[in-house]
């Protein structure tokens, strides 16, 4: 039983019905014809592109394509660029419980082909550990969906020690995935958002996690990183060498150990387009940390996951560990096979 861990969706309802509530979650929907996509622009300044039609499309071709891949399962995450993470507090309450809403009603429609993540209103701790709790323990969600930056704030940085203790207390898993809503001019051109800002925004987050602490406060934290882990399991050499040789006190890193160290504290999707580099991943983190990905709905996406790992020369064992145990383990909420 095939499980996709990283798979985006917008539930249409929520399309058909957001302009009606706009004014409570502080957005303008964007028309743009000739084709039914609309985008999000949010008062605050944000301006989201248009939603991609396969990120928005009818369930039942959501099905049919899974059926292709032969993935039994995705475990749907929300487009995080709409996350919105700079709304005033109560907009941002309303704006995350209204995709929660939207997303469960959508799995209980289908609960044998989908199971959700929560999103919840960062950088505001207690309201995200609120809206956590509710979307799990009366939504159903399996864990929760955040972004690697808030307005640009790696997630170390910010006070959301409430948040961590509570999403340990439910036995969550975590899924952090990169969120450029508007490019970086660096990055515009050429797919290297895509290919370069994404994964890098991933690692600097886990950057920041570790070495202000969260992992240490937190050690029963269930983390699983987007993209084969960004960046973050090529670059554990030089992460270290700046952990020994920095001025740790001026810097802020209060990590207890080496970076190195914390490579199997996380797991990681597969979504890397090569199973010669996916194999070295294993080797690295070890294959019980890596976890069946496509990114289905993006242009980055694996459209043929399973393949993939298939491909990477792991045993029929190992191959069974990727894709179906080790979604349980970060997720063990999720429906018995």
């Amino acid at each position: 039983m095939p499980i996709d861990v990283h798979a985006h969706y917008v539930p249409p309802s929520l399309i058909e019905t957001v302009e009606s509530r706009a004014a409570d979650f502080g957005l303008s929907v964007i028309q743009h014809p000739p084709t039914c996509s609309c985008a999000l622009h949010f008062d605050y300044g944000l301006k989201i592109r248009p939603f991609f039609p396969k990120l928005i499309e009818p369930v039942e071709r959501r099905i049919e394509a899974m059926q292709q891949q032969g993935v039994d399962r995705q475990v749907l995450s929300m487009w995080t660029d709409i996350f919105a993470h700079g709304l005033p507090r109560d907009k941002s309450v309303k704006w995350h419980r209204y995709m929660n809403e939207h997303m469960a009603a959508l799995c209980q429609k289908t609960p044998d082909r989908f199971s959700m993540l929560a999103s919840v209103p960062f950088p505001h701790a207690q309201e995200s550990a609120a809206e956590l709790e509710y979307a799990m323990k009366e939504l159903g969600a399996v864990g929760v969906v955040v972004a690697a930056n808030v307005e640009g704030t790696n997630l170390g940085e910010l006070d959301l020690d409430a948040f961590w203790q509570t999403a340990a207390d439910l036995n969550a898993g975590i899924f952090i995935h990169p969120v450029q809503a508007q490019p970086n001019p660096r990055s515009a051109k050429f797919a290297l958002s895509q290919i370069a800002q994404y994964t890098v925004d991933t690692t600097f987050t886990v950057g920041s996690l570790i070495s202000a602490g969260v992992l240490d406060r937190f050690p029963t934290l269930r983390i699983l990183l987007s993209h084969g882990g960004g960046t973050f399991p090529y670059l554990t050499g030089r992460f270290d060498i700046m952990h020994e040789r920095m001025d740790r006190k001026q810097q802020g890193d209060v990590a207890l150990h080496a970076p190195s160290s914390y490579l199997r504290r996380f797991y990681y999707d597969t979504i890397l387009h090569d199973p010669s580099i996916l194999k070295w991943l294993a080797g690295r983190v070890s294959v019980d940390r890596i976890a069946l990905g496509s990114d289905y709905s993006f242009p980055p996406a694996d459209i043929d996951p399973v393949e993939t790992v298939r491909k990477a020369g792991f045993s029929a064992e190992e191959v069974k560990t990727i894709l179906e145990d080790n979604p349980r383990v970060l997720f063990p909420q999720l429906p018995s096979a």
